[in-house]
C-alpha cells in the first residue's frame, strides 16, 4: 500500500519536500532513512548531489525508495510525517486515491467504523450523528464518513484504514454486517429459481427449438461511452462495477446499443449468472423487467406490487422482505430491458417518493431510474441510444456502449451455431470473402440469421447478401421453405405461394410498430387473421412472462423482424394508405413525430403512438424491398404499377430528406472551410439510399452537396453504416474531409470505407477501436489515392507494428500533409521506424504523437529525422516521457530547422537542463512561435527565470 501511495502521490511529496526552496526537509528525511538503516551511505550520497537542483535530488530519492520496495516506501512516509507534519497528509491522500473501493467496503459497516473512530477519540458523538442521518443511503453515509475523516487528519485516516484492513483479513463480508434473515433466504432461493428458468434458454425460430444460453452466448464488445485513453473491453461484472462511473450519487447504469447488438441477451446472461451465484455476489436480490411487457400493465401499482407481481411473488412475509429492500438498497439490483420500447418517453416532471404510493407503471419506472424511489438500489437499463435524451442522462451513474461482435466474436458465434466444424468453416469463409456481409455480421442478430441460413448462403454463389434487406429476405425464404418445401411452378414465386401469411403477419407487425406494441395476445392475432400455421412458420415466439397471464402471448423473434414484416406489409398490401410511405420518411432526424401516422390510425392508436426508432428501421427495409434488384419478387404479388409508384415515392422522399440537410448547412465564416455537421438522421438516409443500391440515384442526390468538410461525430457509425457511407460518398463531385470521431468504425469499418477514400482529403477516426490491421489496410489504399493527404487516428489501439505501414506511406506520398497518432501505444521502437519515414518525406506539415510512450530515445530519433525540415510547422510530443536528453535533441533540430512554428512538450520530464538547451536553440531560430512546457518538473523560480529569458516558452 505504501509503495502505491508513493507512486500516486509523487507530486504532493515533491511539493512537501521542495516547496520551501530549502534543502533542509529533504536532508532531514535522508537523516531518518539513514538512521533506520533503510539507506546505505552510498544511497545517501547518490541522492545528496551538490550542484544538482533540489527537485532533481528529491525525484532521485523517490525513484530509489520506490525501487527498494514496500518497506522503504513505508519508512519514507513515516519520515516525512516526522519531518514535515504540516505537509499534505499521505494517509489522507490514500482516502482520495482509494475512495471508490473504500466506499464499497464501508457502506455495509458504517456503524462499526464509527464506533472505532469514537473509541479512538477521533470522532465526537455529533460527528457520528451527522454521518448516520437517515436521509442518506449507506453509500452516501460511507462517503460522508470519509469526508469527516479527511478533515480530521492523519490519525483518523489511519484508524479507518486499519479498520478496513482488519475486516478484510478476517474475511468478513463488509456489504452486510447482519445475517441475512431466514425468510429472505427462502425468497432469494425462489427468485433465483424463477430468474434461472426464464434465462437458461435462448429461444430460436418458431419457439419450437431452444438452445442453452451457455452453449450459444458470445460476449459482444462492451465499452465505456466516454473517451478513455485506456479503453478496454469490459466484462459483465463491470456493468455494475466502478469502471466508467461519472456520477457516484446516481444509481442508474445505461447500456446502449443499436437494435440487434445483443442488449437483451447480455442482460439475460447477467441474470442467469446471478441466479447461479457465479456473478454479482454482492447483490442479494435481482429483479428483471422487460419494458415491452410492462406496456401491457394498465393498473396502477406501488413499487412493492411492481417487484413482487411482475418478478417473483413471496409466499410469506412480504412486508418484511420489502422492508429489507428499503433498509439495504445497496444489496439489490433491478434491470429494465428495452427502455426504447416503452410507449411513454422518459420524463422527470412527476415525482413519486413514497414506495407504497400506487402510480402508473411508467411513472414508477421513471422515478426508479432518477432515484426518487428506492434510492441506493442499482438499476441497469438497456436502450437504443437515440431513445435516451438529456433528461434521463443527467440521472445516470454511467453509460456503456454494446457494439456487437468483434471479428473474433463472429468466429466464435458461428462455430457455436454449427456442431459440424466443416460447415462452420465454410460459413466463415463465405463471410470473410464478402466485406459487406462481414460488416453486417458484427450485429449479433444478423450474424444469427446468416448462420441459420448457411445452406442458402453457401448456395448463392456471387449473389451473397450485401444489405440488411438481403439478409432478412434470406431468413424469410429460409423459414417459409423450411415449413413447407416449395412446390411452386416456374410461374409462381415462393413469395406468391406464402403471400397471404406474409400479409397477415405484416399487418400485425405494422400495427404493432405504429402503436409501439411488441407483445400480442389472441385478440390481436385474430384481428389480423393470423392462423396457427403462420404462428408455426417461425417468426413469432411465445412471450416469456415472469408474471401470470391466462392466455398465450406472442412476440416477433426480434424487433427488427417485426419492422421487416411491417415493411413487407407497406410494400405488398393494397390496404395501406397511399400516404404511408411519405409519412414514414417525414420522421425528423432528432426524433419522430408522434402524429406522423395520424391519418392512418384510430384515435386510440394515435394516443398510444410514441416516438419510435422502429419506424426508421421499417423505412430502411421499405427502401431495400423496393430496390430494382428485388422488384421481381413482387411481380405476382401486386401490380407492377403499384410497386413502381411506391418506389418512386421512396426516391422522392430520400431526395427531399437529403435536400433538407443540405439547406441547413450554414455559410462558412470568412477564412474557414464550408462544413456540414451531419446528424444521425443524415446517416439513416444514407443507409436507405444504400439499401436501394442504385448508383444513379446516389450520384444525383449528392450532386447538390457542396462542402469541404463532412462531420459525422457521435453518430453511432459502425461497419454497416461505413458500407453505406462509402457506397454513397464515392459519388461526391469534389474531395472532402470526412470526420468520423467517436463512433464504432473498427477495423472492418475501415475496410468498408476504402471505396470512397479516393474522394477523401482528410480522414478523422478518433476513438474508433482501430488496430494495426485496420491501419494497414488504410495505408495500403491511401498510397493509391492522390487526394488523400491527412489522417487522424488518436485514441485507438495502435502499437509499434503500425509504424511500418506509416513508413511506406510517408516514403511514397510526397503530398501527405498531416499525421496525428496521439493517445495510442507507440514506444521508442515505433518512433524510430516512423523517423525513417520522416527522413524520406518532404511534405509533412503536422505531426502529432502526444500521449504515447516514445521516451528520450524516440524523441531523439524523431528530432534527428526532422533536422533541416522545410515543411513541418507543428509537432506535438505531449505526455511521452521525454526528458532532458530528448529536449537536447529537439533543440538541435530547432537550430537547423527553418519551418517549425509550434512545438508541444507539455506533461513530460524535462528539467532545467533540457529547457536551457531549448532556450539556446530558440535564440538563433526566429521561425518558432511557441514551445509549450507546462507540467514539467520545474520549480516556480525556474519557470519565472526561463519566461523572462525567452517569452516564446509557454509554461
Amino acid at each position: 500500500m505504501a509503495q502505491d501511495l508513493v507512486l500516486k502521490q509523487r507530486s504532493e511529496i515533491l511539493c512537501g519536500l521542495c516547496s520551501s526552496g530549502s534543502s533542509e526537509p529533504l536532508e532531514r528525511v535522508l537523516d531518518v532513512l539513514l538512521a533506520r538503516g533503510e539507506f546505505s551511505w552510498e544511497d545517501y550520497l547518490n541522492v545528496r548531489v551538490q550542484g544538482r537542483p533540489l527537485h532533481a535530488n528529491a525525484r532521485y530519492l523517490l525513484d530509489l525508495v520506490y525501487a527498494k520496495g514496500e518497506a522503504a516506501c513505508q519508512a519514507l512516509t513515516e519520515a516525512i510525517r516526522q519531518v514535515r507534519p504540516e505537509s499534505p497528509g499521505l494517509v489522507t491522500g490514500t482516502l482520495l486515491t482509494q475512495r471508490p473501493g473504500l466506499v464499497e467496503e464501508l457502506q455495509g459497516c458504517v456503524d462499526g467504523a464509527l464506533e472505532v473512530l469514537l473509541e479512538s477519540g477521533c470522532f465526537t458523538h455529533e460527528d457520528c450523528g451527522d454521518v448516520r442521518l437517515p436521509l442518506h443511503t449507506p453509500a452516501q453515509q460511507a462517503r460522508r464518513l470519509l469526508d469527516h475523516v479527511s478533515s480530521k487528519g492523519e490519525s483518523a485516516a489511519n484508524v479507518v484504514l486499519r479498520y478496513v484492513e482488519q475486516k478484510q483479513q478476517q474475511g468478513c463480508n463488509l456489504t452486510a454486517e447482519k445475517t441475512t434473515p431466514k425468510e429472505l433466504l427462502i425468497y432469494q432461493k425462489k427468485l433465483r429459481s424463477s430468474v434461472s428458468a426464464q434465462s437458461v434458454f435462448l429461444s430460436t425460430y418458431g419457439g419450437t427449438d431452444h438452445m442453452s444460453l451457455d452453449d450459444i452466448y458470445t460476449q459482444g464488445q462492451l465499452e465505456l461511452a466516454y473517451d478513455c485513453k485506456d479503453q478496454t473491453h469490459l466484462d459483465l461484472e463491470d456493468i455494475v462495477g466502478p469502471p466508467g462511473t461519472t456520477n457516484e450519487e446516481a444509481d442508474t447504469v445505461l447500456v446502449s446499443g443499436d437494435a440487434g447488438s445483443g442488449k437483451s441477451t447480455l442482460l439475460q446472461r447477467l441474470h442467469l449468472l446471478w441466479a447461479r451465484g457465479t456473478s454479482l455476489p454482492e447483490f442479494v436480490l435481482l429483479f428483471p423487467f422487460s419494458c415491452r411487457k410492462l406496456n401491457s400493465e394498465l393498473n396502477e401499482l406501488s413499487v412493492q406490487e411492481l417487484l413482487f407481481r411482475h418478478c417473483c411473488w413471496p409466499d410469506r412475509n412480504q412486508d418484511e422482505i420489502f422492508r429489507f429492500i428499503l433498509d439495504h438498497p445497496h444489496l439489490v439490483v433491478i434491470t429494465f430491458d428495452g427502455l426504447d420500447e416503452l410507449k411513454q418517453s422518459f420524463s422527470d416532471e412527476r415525482r413519486i417518493c413514497c414506495p407504497t404510493q400506487p402510480a402508473p407503471v411508467h411513472e414508477l419506472l421513471f422515478n426508479l431510474l432518477q432515484g426518487s424511489l428506492l434510492k441506493g438500489v442499482r438499476k441497469v437499463v438497456t436502450s437504443r441510444p437515440e431513445a435516451v435524451g438529456s433528461t434521463l442522462r443527467k440521472h445516470l451513474r454511467k453509460e456503456l456502449f454494446l457494439k456487437g461482435f468483434s471479428p473474433d466474436g463472429i468466429n466464435c458465434f458461428v462455430k457455436k451455431q454449427h456442431s459440424d466444424l466443416s460447415v462452420a468453416s465454410k460459413v466463415l469463409a463465405s463471410i470473410q470473402a464478402n466485406t459487406a456481409l462481414l460488416g453486417l455480421c458484427h450485429s449479433p442478430v444478423l450474424c444469427w440469421i446468416v448462420s441459420q441460413c448457411h445452406k442458402e448462403l453457401l448456395g448463392c454463389g456471387d449473389g451473397t447478401p450485401q444489405t440488411i434487406t438481403d439478409v432478412y429476405l434470406m431468413i424469410l425464404q429460409h423459414f417459409l421453405q423450411h415449413q413447407s418445401p416449395s412446390k411452386s411452378s416456374a410461374s409462381t414465386s415462393w413469395i406468391q405461394e406464402h403471400l397471404v401469411g406474409i400479409l397477415h403477419l405484416g399487418q400485425l407487425a405494422f400495427q404493432g410498430v405504429e402503436a409501439s406494441c411488441f407483445v400480442f395476445d389472441g385478440a390481436d392475432l385474430e384481428t389480423c387473421c393470423v392462423t396457427d400455421k403462420e404462428i408455426c412458420a417461425g417468426f413469432l415466439t411465445q412471450s416469456k412472462e415472469m408474471s401470470h397471464h391466462q392466455s398465450l402471448r406472442y412476440e416477433f423473434l426480434h424487433v427488427t423482424m417485426q419492422c421487416f414484416f411491417a415493411a413487407l406489409y407497406i410494400v405488398l398490401s393494397n390496404n395501406a394508405d397511399r400516404s404511408t410511405i411519405a409519412k414514414l420518411f417525414e420522421l425528423k432526424a432528432a426524433g419522430f413525430s408522434s402524429s406522423c401516422f395520424g391519418p392512418c390510425l384510430s384515435p386510440d392508436l394515435q394516443q398510444g403512438l410514441s416516438e419510435s426508432p422502429n419506424l426508421q428501421i421499417a423505412a430502411t427495409f421499405v427502401s431495400g424491398l423496393l430496390s430494382q434488384r428485388h422488384r421481381h419478387l413482387w411481380l405476382h404479388c401486386t401490380t407492377t404499377s403499384t410497386v413502381e409508384r411506391k418506389a418512386r415515392q421512396v426516391v422522392r422522399c430520400l431526395h427531399k430528406g437529403m435536400q433538407k440537410h443540405f439547406k441547413s448547412i450554414p455559410q462558412p465564416v470568412e477564412g474557414e472551410k464550408k462544413s456540414m455537421h451531419a446528424m444521425p438522421g443524415f446517416v439513416w438516409l444514407i443507409k436507405c439510399i444504400y439499401e436501394m443500391r442504385e448508383s444513379n440515384m446516389a450520384r444525383e442526390v449528392l450532386s447538390k452537396l457542396e462542402v469541404d468538410h463532412l462531420k459525422m461525430t457521435y453518430c453511432n457509425i459502425g461497419p454497416v453504416e461505413c458500407t453505406a457511407l462509402a457506397y454513397v460518398l464515392q459519388h461526391l463531385r469534389n474531395p472532402v474531409g470526412i470526420e468520423l470521431d467517436n463512433n464504432s468504425v473498427g477495423d472492418v469499418g475501415v475496410e468498408q470505407l476504402l471505396p470512397c477514400l479516393h474522394i477523401c482529403k482528410s480522414l478523422y477516426l478518433r476513438n474508433n477501436n482501430i488496430t494495426d490491421e485496420g491501419l494497414r489496410k488504410l495505408m495500403a489504399k491511401g498510397i493509391q489515392c492522390d487526394n488523400f493527404q491527412k489522417i487522424a487516428l488518436f485514441n485507438n489501439r495502435l502499437t509499434d507494428a503500425c509504424t511500418q505501414h506509416i513508413f511506406h506511406l510517408l516514403k511514397t506520398k510526397q503530398n501527405f500533409l498531416s499525421l496525428r497518432l496521439g493517445n495510442n501505444n507507440i514506444t521508442s521502437e515505433g518512433a524510430k521506424l516512423l523517423a525513417k519515414g520522416l527522413e524520406l518525406n518532404h511534405s509533412l506539415k503536422h505531426l502529432g504523437l502526444w500521449g504515447n510512450k516514445i521516451g528520450d530515445s524516440g524523441a531523439e530519433a524523431i528530432a534527428g529525422a526532422l533536422e533541416g525540415s522545410k515543411t513541418l510547422v507543428w509537432l506535438s510530443l505531449v505526455g511521452n516521457g521525454v526528458g532532458s536528453a530528448g529536449a537536447r535533441a529537439l533543440a538541435t533540430m530547432l537550430e537547423s530547422g527553418t519551418s517549425l512554428e509550434e512545438l508541444w512538450l507539455t506533461e513530460n520530464c524535462i528539467t532545467r537542463e533540457g529547457v536551457e538547451c531549448l532556450v539556446q536553440a530558440m535564440e538563433c531560430n526566429t521561425c518558432i512561435k511557441s514551445v509549450w512546457l507546462r507540467n514539467n518538473p520545474l520549480s516556480p523560480e525556474e519557470v519565472e527565470e526561463m519566461t523572462q529569458r525567452e517569452s516564446r516558452l509557454i509554461f
